[in-house]
């Protein structure tokens, strides 16, 4: 059984609904990239965190964890951690689908203050721009070129799933967990 799963894939994927899941069913620690990207703020998502103090923050939970999934993109700041990884999943979905959600997740974040004349209006389109440009993105940002680059360094099993039924997901990475 793998013990350290990586679960990566564009914003609004469903990497972190599927490793809280998968976690959850192998009693596994959940990790989420995001949380050691980013520092707390008031206005969430705001505040990136120093490189180093990410990577020495996100190293000291994976080594005090026998077991863990972590979530989210490690592509253009986590290569350290490649070499704990021994099962990594990269999530994909079409991006009329990945948009929905993450308009849908935006809503319940912050509600009208995403719209027009809201005060996360320019923040939450900036923010959708930039996820809607991840199929057609260069190296230059969080894009499909730049995790399938991230992927050719990776020196473990890699499985490919699409997602479209959050069940059907779980079930497919436990399954990798159990047989790769």
């Amino acid at each position: 059984m793998k013990k350290h799963i990586h679960i990566l894939g564009a914003s609004g994927s469903g990497t972190s609904t599927i490793g809280a899941a998968v976690a959850g069913k192998l009693g596994y620690a959940h990790f989420d990239s995001d949380n050691y990207f980013w520092a707390p703020s008031a206005e969430p998502f705001t505040v990136m965190r120093d490189r180093n103090e990410c990577m020495k923050l996100l190293e000291n939970d994976l080594t005090s964890h026998e077991k863990w999934v972590l979530s989210g993109s490690l592509a253009d700041w986590g290569n350290a951690v490649i070499p704990y990884l021994d099962l990594v999943v990269f999530v994909t979905l079409p991006r009329e689908l990945r948009m929905e959600r993450l308009e849908k997740r935006e809503y319940e974040r912050y509600g009208d203050a995403m719209f027009a004349g809201g005060s996360r209006f320019e923040n939450s389109q900036t923010f959708l721009e930039w996820a809607a440009s991840y199929d057609d993105g260069g190296m230059e940002i969080r894009s499909l070129m730049s995790h399938e680059a991230w992927l050719e360094r990776i020196g473990c099993p890699v499985v490919r799933l699409e997602n479209n039924v959050l069940s059907d997901s779980v079930d497919a990475v436990i399954n990798a967990a159990k047989t790769l």
